[in-house]
């Protein structure tokens, strides 16, 4: 703390030096016509000649002192390249100014493209802007913090010292980008809807309370977006998607995060076997575009791949016989009683199976615990039980599942679909008893929607978090959201 608190006032003492001189390095204005990285690339691949006049502007990364020659390193979001100045041809003001430098400065720099003797693509100073002056030293280790709590608490610094933090917000923007191409291509129309409700609905979750001031009432932040985006297919409007955050007062793991990010879209005239079809199209697309392939390498630190994923093809597979694998063949033919004990003593799930637990919870937790982490290789897991998934139509060939699937990559849940529940007497039962018979739980508007007629169709949601984990190599959604929830800190 002592030697951080003395590097500060080093710091302040140069900023008082460089406003002796007239400059206030918080005002000055300096716009760059290329990027740092994008001059450098340019200038290697021959569209920029020697002599190529330029202004880039960056942060300072690094800074060589060679005695009658600097070095420095400039680095916007393009990448970075070298800055040469030669002191025997700088002007004073300018060589004064590069004389109180420090790492993760800003500086604005005018000169030209030429190669050091060692090849180096370059660019020689003719004059100098000091644009930012950091009063505080970049973290210690440029080529990334090792502290995780650093990392996630204090974002910028993690992005200023580790290039591939810097590249996966890079990535995870350009699949956000790819996945709103691919459904406008398709004719989706993008829509929003409402973050506050009255009632939370889509999903079995428990919300965060806010309360209104104005209307006098406690509304709740959303836990799913499929409500009001199923209202627009009673409107009439027939393919329609939405990508915004949803909120949910659950635990936080390396998988979960209160506060995430989630693509869905509803086609009329669709089911749940198109909407297979849309999902695995979608995510080879933005795969192709971003990352470049098909075939997904995942590393641990030392850089040894320890997983393969092949989005080439999708397996579908059903889930009864998925848990059958796992908990015998018999599985759904002996009692529940037996299945419950099979669980607990031979499945070794006591700590997973709650005493108030009913038959298919049981079953379901099987196949969270046991089969859902094996899938690493994308599989559609179809026709689930129908009490897991009210807002689903009925298998027409049994019953007992809905017409559903979960897609599993990478041992988790990527993306639920289904055949969409379009009878509203039919949704009314099955919302009443999910809300086990209290009417208050019940949205009462969208069962009216439902009774203005809605088309047949299909639906999808897909977990951003989580597919930019899978497509970036990712072991924790921390890693992946810019800003994670983390406890305050004391």
């Amino acid at each position: 703390m002592e030697e951080t608190s003395a590097l500060i006032e080093q710091r302040k003492s140069k900023l008082s030096s460089l406003r002796e001189m007239g400059i206030n390095p918080f005002m000055n204005k300096f716009t760059p016509d290329i990027g740092c990285g994008v001059a450098r690339e340019r200038f290697d691949r021959g569209e920029l000649t020697e002599g190529t006049v330029v202004r880039i502007a960056g942060r300072v990364t690094a800074h060589r002192d060679m005695g009658k020659s600097q070095f420095f390193d400039l680095r916007d979001s393009s990448g970075r390249v070298q800055v040469y100045a030669q002191k025997s041809s700088l002007p004073a003001d300018a060589l004064t100014l590069i004389q109180n430098l420090d790492l993760a400065d800003f500086l604005g720099v005018q000169g030209v493209l030429f190669r050091t003797r060692t090849g180096e693509p370059s660019v020689r100073l003719d004059a100098v802007t000091i644009l930012s002056k950091a009063l505080r030293p970049p973290p210690a280790k440029w080529h990334g913090l090792e502290d995780t709590e650093i990392r996630y608490r204090q974002r910028y610094l993690d992005l200023m010292a580790n290039e591939a933090a810097f590249q996966v917000f890079q990535q995870r923007s350009a699949i956000v980008h790819e996945i709103r191409t691919f459904l406008h291509d398709r004719g989706f129309m993008e829509v929003e809807t409402p973050m506050m409700q009255s009632i939370p609905g889509g999903a079995a979750a428990q919300p965060f309370k806010t309360f209104h001031n104005s209307l006098g009432c406690e509304f709740f932040l959303r836990i799913a977006l499929e409500l009001y985006l199923k209202r627009l297919l009673v409107g009439g409007y027939h393919k329609v998607f939405e990508i915004g955050r949803n909120f949910r007062n659950e635990g936080l793991s390396r998988r979960h995060n209160p506060e995430f990010t989630m693509l869905e879209a509803y086609e009329a005239f669709g089911d749940y076997s198109t909407m297979m079809n849309l999902v695995e199209a979608l995510i080879q697309h933005v795969a192709l575009k971003v990352v470049g392939t098909l075939v997904i390498e995942h590393r641990n630190e030392t850089g040894e791949v320890v997983k393969t994923i092949d989005l080439g093809s999708f397996r579908r597979a059903r889930y009864r016989d998925l848990v059958r694998e796992v908990a015998g063949a018999d599985w759904f033919e002996v009692s529940p009683a037996e299945r419950r004990r099979r669980a607990i003593e031979d499945l070794k799930l006591g700590g997973d199976i709650a005493a108030g637990y009913e038959d298919f919870e049981v079953s379901s937790a099987v196949f969270e615990k046991l089969v859902e982490p094996t899938l690493i290789q994308p599989t559609f897991v179809t026709h689930l039980p129908y009490q897991l998934v009210p807002l689903a139509k009925l298998s027409p060939d049994d019953p007992e599942t809905v017409e559903v699937f979960e897609c599993c990559i990478n041992g988790q849940e990527i993306s639920p679909g289904y055949t969409e529940q379009n009878d509203p007497i039919e949704q009314r039962q099955r919302l009443e008893g999910q809300a086990g018979g209290e009417k208050q739980k019940l949205d009462e508007d969208f069962l009216v929607a439902l009774e203005h007629g809605m088309p047949p169709a299909g639906g999808i949601g897909i977990g951003i978090d989580r597919l930019c984990m899978m497509l970036l190599g990712q072991e924790s959604i921390r890693d992946v959201i810019l800003f994670p929830q983390l406890r305050p800190k004391v």
